[in-house]
């Protein structure tokens, strides 16, 4: 969960300070670790600012993983080129990660830059609980079970290629 310091409107207000200041900055999410948007900027829409903060996620554990197994120590920061635009995803705290998305033009170091200020400044407030099996498992609103069967959950069996 959330620090009892900060709240989602909180954060919000913070995230749309980043866009606002820097101007290559098009939008900014706060999310959990396993991917759930905890706050967002202006200017993304519920379903772009959920999907950005899975993605983020992904990103940021693969980051991880690459940082054990190279013995490298944890991530601060990551970063994605694409065609027209930069993904900057950087641990906020515990469970919890800043993800950037700026235009093709954006200054990196200024981005990275106001990144780890705002880190510093909430980071130390934040924290997200790692989700419990009981939380993925609880029932739906609909009433209906959850995806995968009776118990919500598939499994492969014990050494199956790609389970």
């Amino acid at each position: 969960m959330i620090g009892t310091t900060h709240h989602a409107g909180e954060l919000n207000w913070l995230l749309d300070e980043l866009v606002s200041r820097v101007a290559q900055v098009r939008f900014a999410v706060m999310l959990s670790a396993d991917g759930l948007a905890m706050g967002t900027s202006a200017g993304i829409g519920r379903e772009d600012g959920e999907h950005l903060a899975a993605v983020a996620s992904g990103f940021h554990s693969l980051a991880k993983g690459a940082g054990r197994h190279f013995d490298a120590g944890e991530v601060r920061q990551t970063m994605v080129e694409l065609e027209h635009g930069f993904l900057f995803v950087a641990a906020a705290g515990e469970g919890t990660c800043l993800a950037v998305f700026a235009g093709a033009d954006a200054d990196l170091g200024l981005i990275a830059y106001e990144m780890a200020r705002l880190v510093r400044r909430v980071g130390e407030h934040l924290h997200t609980a790692p989700r419990q099996a009981d939380d993925l498992l609880a029932p739906r609103r609909d009433g209906h079970p959850a995806p995968g069967g009776a118990d919500g959950l598939r499994t492969a069996p014990r050494g199956a290629v790609g389970g």
